[in-house]
């Protein structure tokens, strides 16, 4: 069994990510979990002075859920053409820890948009910021689902476009195939 782990990269409630994210479980395949990862809410900003005193209960809560899986799917929005601040700060965070949660781990990433371009604008600063951790990246297909105003019903946490859930499947599918690719994470 393969357990994949989502980060959410939106803190809002009734965002068009989190309902997505939300509803990946109903789409993956058998004999693939998927968790929601702890919020990034509760993390504080990364500071050098809070590490110091010791880390935090909240970010030692992520690295804990984090180690539980065996593959890491980020569900985010786009923010001014990048990587949401609260999804970079756990990311900072957790690149500050020893292990390295993040280190070796297949990630792949979901943006979510009303826009026409999906949030595809911040699929290359998160892949940087992955790179630096030594993640292994599923570059393709990139998944940006635009015009998620039409394609996902927030309320009942649905993709309610049946194409776009059709490709969701696809790519969770692969993703699985990719995961287990990595030895010692699978």
């Amino acid at each position: 069994m393969t357990t994949i782990g989502i980060l959410e990269g939106s803190l809002r409630k009734a965002s068009l990510s989190r309902a997505v994210a939300r509803a990946a479980s109903d789409l993956a395949p058998q004999g693939v979990t998927v968790t929601i990862l702890p919020s990034t809410e509760a993390l504080p900003h990364y500071n050098q002075d809070i590490k110091d005193e010791g880390i935090p209960a909240s970010v030692a809560e992520l690295a804990e859920a984090i180690s539980g899986i065996d593959a890491l799917l980020i569900v985010t929005p786009e923010y001014n053409w990048s990587i949401p601040g609260a999804l970079k700060n756990a990311i900072d965070w957790l690149s500050r820890l020893d292990p390295l949660p993040l280190a070796s781990m297949p990630v792949a990433i979901w943006t979510v948009s009303p826009g026409l371009l999906g949030g595809a604008r911040v699929h290359e600063s998160l892949r940087q910021t992955l790179h630096s951790q030594g993640m292994q990246i599923m570059a393709k297909p990139e998944i940006q689902i635009g015009g998620a105003k039409g394609k996902v019903d927030v309320e009942a946490g649905k993709i309610s476009h049946e194409d776009t859930a059709e490709f969701l499947r696809k790519h969770l599918a692969a993703f699985e195939a990719f995961a287990k690719s990595w030895s010692g994470r699978s």
